[in-house]
């Protein structure tokens, strides 16, 4: 789509050019350069750059709330934040950021990339430091990605759970009880770190009092991988969302917000 609002806007430009000077070199009118045509060449040189800068990286997304055409259907990668910065574009006073990233794609490598879009002001401070998003890219050309605006949080929950067990944070079968499992409150009575990390994420080993649906409790004891930003999340005497399945209660997983930080 920007291709084309771009071809557009370079054609028309030639066209109406052309026409006017093919008009003016070959009219036996004195006043043949300031007709109506005349008009034409002002109106190529003020589309153009209207038609660049709006069809650039981010604003037609800002516009539409769409990913472009490009990257509507592309894959799904995680991209974690490492700076953000201002381009220095605008629109309606909202800024547009670059947003550089590291990205893991669907078949776990990693590389590094940057997205531009525009971020209302009230989220800038969102956009921080290790924070993870679903991002949009294309196979060869990984250089530049789009944060993806489809609101399929499914495919972008399907994209975080497989990159978790590439990495050996958690298991298919974890994810299977989190699914199916009866959802609970349980309270962390202990907390213990054995020090193994994996991918930079520190195991921790809980135990929980779990409160059943109907008022009766149990305790149990799970082990968790989590990224620094969330330990915090499980500290004694804090409350937790956990999953188990009937009959095989000591079998939980712990539900956490996967981009709340302390």
């Amino acid at each position: 789509m920007k291709n084309q609002i771009r071809t557009a806007a370079v054609a028309f430009s030639i066209l109406a050019i052309g026409y006017y000077l093919w008009h003016g070199l070959t009219s036996d009118d004195m006043f043949a350069w300031v007709g109506w045509e005349m008009s034409l060449p002002i109106i190529a040189l003020t589309v153009v750059p209207i038609a660049f800068a709006f069809s650039g990286d981010g604003i037609m997304s800002a516009l539409t709330g769409n990913n472009s055409s490009e990257y509507r259907n592309a894959l799904m990668g995680l991209g974690t934040v490492e700076s953000v910065r201002n381009t220095g574009v605008s629109l309606n006073d909202q800024p547009q950021v670059r947003i550089d990233f590291r990205v893991e794609g669907v078949d776990g490598k990693v590389f590094p990339s940057y997205a531009k879009m525009i971020v209302p002001l009230t989220e800038l401070a969102l956009l921080r430091t290790g924070v993870v998003l679903p991002v949009r890219y294309l196979p060869g050309q990984t250089d530049r990605v789009e944060v993806d605006l489809s609101g399929d949080s499914s495919a972008a929950q399907n994209a975080m759970n497989q990159a978790l067990i590439r990495k050996g944070i958690t298991t298919q079968a974890k994810l299977d009880i989190a699914r199916d499992g009866i959802s609970a409150q349980a309270v962390v009575s202990a907390l213990a770190v054995p020090g193994e990390i994996r991918d930079g994420y520190p195991r921790l080993d809980l135990t929980l009092i779990v409160t059943r649906p109907d008022g009766s409790t149990f305790e149990a004891r799970t082990e968790k991988f989590l990224p620094p930003t969330q330990v915090s999340q499980v500290q004694i005497g804090r409350v937790v969302r956990v999953h188990y399945l009937p009959g095989r209660e000591q079998e939980l997983v712990i539900a956490l917000a996967v981009n709340t930080g302390p």
